[in-house]
């Protein structure tokens, strides 16, 4: 029994930020129904190769991007804009403590299955909505996708090489980081809309802005500007307070290191064979460091340059100096450590071929993570659903199928 198996989500949402919020939710035992459309179901299914996995019966491929982000949840395929369908998810809605939806602003309304309609019989509903730039402003009927608001949002101005540097110009980060840092805040935000009706008993709306969360989590370079005006610089690999904090090549690859402290550079220093660069006023602070960075990191670099990437890991890692290899995902997932840790789920044969997906990063000592279900294919549990929790007839379901306002 996870630690939320008393809690019913409605999801509406489609891609990736609010299906990552409820696959978290369901990762900690909520029971996640996920509303899809009949014909195409969530538009991520479709985004491969590669593919996960194949249903046994249908040859229907689930793509790997939609199994990264939907384990644990029911697929109820119905089609919202069937008045029948909507008369079953606001059925669905009145017997949920959650809804999650990503419509355009005010998209819903027109099936009645906005926020102000399902309160009416819901009053104690958590509605969270996701959009690209929330439910007012200038933009609020924009769409957003992750790309586009990583540019808007500044994170794409201080990532990338520098100007001038071979490979300059700005860059986006390798996954849909936007998408799913909004799926963790909204994630946050529902929690804390659960505690607030524990309370009082009263539901409310959420607002989760990817421009919002853009903004936010820009962190201390975004705090690096507002305390001094100027426009942090693109750094490629190098930490804009911290020197040294990068990447430095060895005669057979690269290495991180990253220093924190005084004590770690005086080590690293020792590492190098270089003790003296650790009392050298350019060298001796941080913001001595950052004054030189350029001098250092260039000393640096040429006495990396002369071991492997392995010599240097065996000889920092001896003196307590943070540091590590650049994997690639084949790496990543043979580091023993990794592997002990679990962080590769693998799930059986079942409706479908068997699927691996990415663990939870959660380590709950009471109420653990479980890994209760596969990605659901399109419809799997429709008719489970609405007989369980509607109470519908398999005549009636039968006559949903035929009439295409409901997938089973």
């Amino acid at each position: 029994m996870g630690a939320l198996s008393h809690l019913r989500i409605l999801d509406l949402s489609r891609v990736l930020a609010g299906p990552w919020a409820s696959q978290i939710l369901a990762d900690l035992g909520a029971e996640v129904i996920k509303v899809e459309h009949p014909d195409r179901g969530d538009d991520t299914r479709a985004w491969g190769p590669p593919w996960a996995s194949t249903d046994r019966w249908t040859d229907e491929r689930q793509s790997a991007y939609f199994a990264g982000a939907n384990r644990n949840k029911q697929s109820v395929a119905v089609d919202i804009a069937h008045p029948q369908g909507q008369e079953i998810v606001k059925a669905l809605a009145s017997g949920c403590d959650v809804v999650i939806e990503n419509f355009k602003v005010g998209g819903l309304s027109q099936y009645g299955l906005d926020y102000e309609s399902l309160k009416v019989t819901n009053p104690a509903i958590i509605y969270c909505s996701i959009t690209g730039f929330g439910q007012t402003g200038p933009y609020a009927h924009r769409p957003g996708y992750d790309f586009l608001i990583q540019g808007m949002g500044g994170l794409m101005s201080v990532t990338g090489h520098p100007d001038g540097e071979p490979g300059d110009g700005p860059l986006k980060v390798g996954v849909a980081l936007t998408d799913i840092l909004t799926g963790l805040y909204a994630t946050v935000g529902i929690m804390a809309a659960l505690a607030h009706r524990d309370k009082t008993g009263e539901g409310q709306q959420i607002d989760a802005s990817l421009l919002d969360v853009q903004v936010a989590c820009l962190a201390n370079q975004a705090m690096n500007y507002l305390a001094s005006g100027q426009q942090p610089p693109r750094l490629g690999n190098a930490h804009p307070n911290i020197v040294p904090y990068q990447d430095f090549r060895t005669s057979d690859g690269h290495i991180i290191i990253t220093i924190g402290n005084e004590a770690q550079f005086a080590r690293f220093c020792e590492g190098l064979g270089r003790p003296e660069w650790s009392t050298d006023d350019r060298f001796a602070t941080n913001s001595a460091r950052l004054a030189h960075r350029h001098e250092l990191i260039s000393l640096i670099q040429r006495v990396i340059a002369t071991r492997t990437t392995s010599e240097w890991l065996d000889t920092l890692e001896t003196r307590s100096v943070p540091c590590g290899p650049i994997n690639d995902l084949a790496a990543v997932f043979a580091d023993p450590h990794v592997q002990y840790r679990g962080m590769r789920v693998d799930f059986p044969d079942g409706d479908t071929s068997g699927v691996s997906v990415i663990a939870s990063p959660l380590r709950l000592s009471a109420s653990p993570v479980e890994y209760r279900s596969a990605p659901p294919r399109l419809g799997g549990e429709t008719r489970g659903v609405l007989q369980r929790l509607l109470g519908f007839g398999e005549e009636q379901i039968n006559n949903l199928i035929r009439d295409g306002i409901v997938r089973a």
